[in-house]
């Protein structure tokens, strides 16, 4: 079994559980109000396992299933060890979560929930890999690199402006993480994503 399916198993059993135990929600979600005093930093990876409802869940479980096995798929091509991958998803989830963390540690009102952190390290990861791609976005195919570049930016916008309820610092992060860490895993340091680049491929 790939870790990508045993990752999306424990996140579906665990977001269910808590969509019908509030208790259980309250105790895993990002709310950095209260984290200090007990400590509960936990919840910076704690909180990538609860989604706020049902298509939350499902978008970013099927998005984790096209790119996780990819990705895994990749890091075996590249001589990176495959428990990596593990290691990249819920590092991605903490390294998304840290942001919103410090900025909102005063904000009594402030939650953050879901595993786009985490998905959006995946994500980059595979477009490391091969930025020339496929993506479907809104079912129309764009080179990853290009919705990687514009999925950064639409996320600093939206963060900026601070309207809604999605966590685009988390998006933003965690995209960044997850190319970052897998840069520096590849045993190349990026010279064939550079070569890849240097070769565009549209379809």
């Amino acid at each position: 079994m790939s870790h990508t399916l045993i990752l999306i198993a424990i996140t579906v059993v665990v977001s269910l559980l808590a969509f019908r135990n509030d208790s259980l929600t309250n105790k895993l979600i990002l709310w950095p109000k209260i984290m200090n005093e007990p400590k509960e930093y936990y919840r910076l990876l704690t909180s990538g396992f609860i989604h706020a409802d049902g298509m939350h869940l499902i978008f970013n479980m099927i998005t984790l299933w096209f790119f996780g096995r990819m990705a895994e798929v990749y890091f075996v091509m590249a001589g990176i060890p495959v428990v990596m991958f593990p290691i990249l998803y819920l590092a991605g989830i903490v390294a998304a979560s840290l942001p919103s963390f410090v900025k909102n540690k005063e904000n009594a009102y402030y939650r953050s929930l879901g595993a786009s952190g985490g998905v959006a390290a995946v994500l980059f990861a595979f477009i490391y890999f091969a930025p020339w791609e496929k993506i479907y976005v809104w079912f129309i195919p764009i080179p990853g690199i290009i919705a990687g570049v514009a999925y950064l930016v639409y996320s600093a916008y939206m963060s900026k402006q601070g309207r809604g309820f999605v966590n685009h610092d988390a998006h933003f992060w965690g995209a960044i993480f997850g190319f970052v860490f897998t840069l520096l895993l590849a045993k190349d340091h990026g010279a064939n994503f550079i070569e890849q680049l240097m070769h565009p491929r549209f379809f």
